[in-house]
Order: C-alpha cells, then sequence, then structure tokens
C-alpha cells in the first residue's frame, strides 16, 4: 500500500526552492532537452484546453526525465482578467509521481513553482545574454511574475537602476512601495525602457506594448507574458531586429504570437546556448521569448519534494 502523497502549500515551496540550487539544475536540464534525446527527457508541447465562456484556458505540461527518475505534470488554468480584477490570472497544482510505481509522491502548489522556475530561466537568458555592463534592468508589469523577476534578478546581478510600469500607476506603485527598495516607477512604457540594459515583460497584454524604436541596442529582453499565438507583447520591429531565443522551438513556434504573428525566426533555443552548439550573441539585440516548459517545472517539484525529505 502507497503513503499518502505530500502535499505542500506555496509558502513552503517557495522556502524550499533556492535560486541558488535551481538555476544550475535548469541549466542542465535545458541542456539535455536541446540535445533531443528521447530516451532521456519525454516532454510534450503543452496540451491547451480552452475556456471560452471565461475568457481562459487550462494546460497540462507532463514531462519524464529518465536519468533522474522525475515524472510530473503541472495544471495550470489561466485567464485574461479585467484590469483591476481582484482574481489572479493564473493558478497551478504540480503533481510528482513515482515513476516506478506510477502513484502520486507529492501534490504542490504549482503558482509558486510557475513564478521561481519562470524568473529563474530569465536569469539564465540574461547570464548568456545581456550586454557585459548592465546598470539599468526595467520590469514592465507589476503582478506574481514581476516580482518573482525583481526578487531573482536582484539577487543574481547588480543593477545601478531599476524601472517598473504597469497599466495602472497605482499598481506600480505600490509594487514599489510593497518592496521597499529604491525603485523608479514610470508613467510610460517608452520612459521605462529607453536606455535600459535588461527589459522583463511580464505583463497580461494581448497587443504589442513594447516598441523595437525605443530599445537600446544591444539591449536584452526577457518577455515572459503573451503565452497564446494569438497574444503579443513585443511589436514586429523588435522581433524581426532581434536575434530571438527560446526555451523549446516547438513550444514556440506553436503558441508565442510574438513569434507566429512577427514572422520572426528563432535563432536558437537557451539549452544549445548552454551546449556551446550555438552562441550567445550578447553585443546584439536579443530577445528571450520564455513559454515555460514541464521539465522546468519537473526540476523545480523534484528539488523541492528532496528538501522537504532531507527536512524531515
Amino acid at each position: 500500500m502507497t503513503e499518502s502523497p505530500v502535499l505542500l502549500s506555496r509558502d513552503e515551496v517557495a522556502r524550499l526552492l533556492s535560486v541558488e540550487d535551481l538555476i544550475p539544475k535548469l541549466e542542465s536540464a535545458m541542456g539535455k532537452f536541446s540535445k533531443r534525446d528521447s530516451s532521456e527527457i519525454i516532454q510534450p508541447v503543452r496540451s491547451v484546453v480552452p475556456i471560452q465562456k471565461h475568457n481562459g484556458f487550462l494546460g497540462l505540461m507532463p514531462a519524464y526525465m529518465a536519468a533522474e527518475g522525475i515524472l510530473c505534470t503541472k495544471m495550470v488554468a489561466f485567464y485574461q482578467r479585467e484590469e483591476g480584477c481582484s482574481l489572479p490570472s493564473t493558478q497551478a497544482t504540480v503533481l510528482l509521481f513515482d515513476p516506478e510505481q506510477g502513484h502520486v509522491t507529492a501534490i504542490m502548489n504549482g503558482e509558486a513553482i510557475t513564478a521561481t522556475r519562470t524568473a529563474a530561466v530569465s536569469a539564465i537568458s540574461a547570464k548568456l545574454l545581456k550586454p557585459a555592463t548592465s546598470e539599468v534592468l526595467c520590469i514592465l508589469g507589476s503582478g506574481q511574475q514581476a516580482r518573482s523577476h525583481y526578487d531573482v534578478f536582484t539577487k543574481v546581478f547588480k543593477f545601478k537602476e531599476v524601472r517598473v510600469w504597469s497599466r495602472r500607476r497605482e499598481t506600480a506603485q505600490r509594487f514599489a512601495d510593497d518592496l521597499q527598495d529604491p525603485i523608479r516607477v514610470c508613467s510610460s512604457v517608452k520612459e521605462a525602457v529607453t536606455g535600459a540594459d535588461v527589459i522583463v515583460t511580464a505583463t497580461g497584454a494581448s497587443e504589442p506594448i513594447l516598441f523595437g524604436e525605443w530599445v537600446k541596442s544591444g539591449a536584452h529582453i526577457a518577455a515572459v507574458g503573451a503565452c497564446r499565438p494569438d497574444w503579443r507583447e513585443l511589436d514586429d520591429v523588435l522581433m524581426r531586429d532581434a536575434v530571438v531565443y527560446v526555451d523549446s522551438r516547438e513550444g514556440a513556434n506553436a503558441e508565442s504570437g510574438d513569434i507566429v504573428l512577427s514572422g520572426a525566426q528563432v535563432f536558437a533555443e537557451l539549452g544549445e546556448v548552454i551546449n556551446g552548439s550555438c552562441p550567445a550573441q550578447r553585443e546584439k539585440t536579443t530577445v528571450f521569448k520564455s513559454l515555460g516548459m514541464g521539465l522546468q517545472d519537473a526540476v523545480s517539484a523534484k528539488l523541492a519534494f528532496d528538501k522537504w525529505k532531507s527536512q524531515q
């Protein structure tokens, strides 16, 4: 008889997930993924069920990593909310399985895993692609992903200035006030991004908000929002002029409106840069289009679960 699965809340997962431990594990997993060895990693493109009546979607993200003995799936519901809506735009649950026996070993809050691993992967992209001298960080958005990116980026890198913009200035101001750090709250996207070395777009936009003419040559953009093929954050000029990197070519070509609608060509996966099979063109303007992968959730869930076990 199998034991009941461990239940880990959002606060518990957040406590257990150390970015310093997570980043090297994500780099290793993404490098293996880009080698496309199906005996090593099996990860289909995310399955998505539209919830048209409520302007939402349910995504299913399974992954199996044979060598590491990790079998996992995430179920994530995401919605386009009205401006000012108090409901979260994303809610998720992660299931970790015993790959030999098939039973569930842990049920975890998925929002904490999603927020932390997404920001960690964006930080990997910045480590590989940002200008050698990067002094100004700009974050577009003020929600959960914006906060996780602020936390991770200011922990991993040193910036002289941090700027934030949100559609409603009061939410950007609240974001800055909650952090109690010196953050410049900007009134427009143009003001926020002008001269910025690293730009994170973590918005609910479905039409472009960031335009290439505003972006400093050589800047790095980590584009986190717009996870549907008809949603966008970045305009055609930026997408076509930048060198575009992704976590998964298959995922990007199926799900990224920024890529599909602009006709931009994907230069490389981050895993290919990690493996040394494609170069990091950090002297050019670069875009990392993040969509998230099941293996990123799997690695994060296993790390949290193993740390939980070690503390029992």
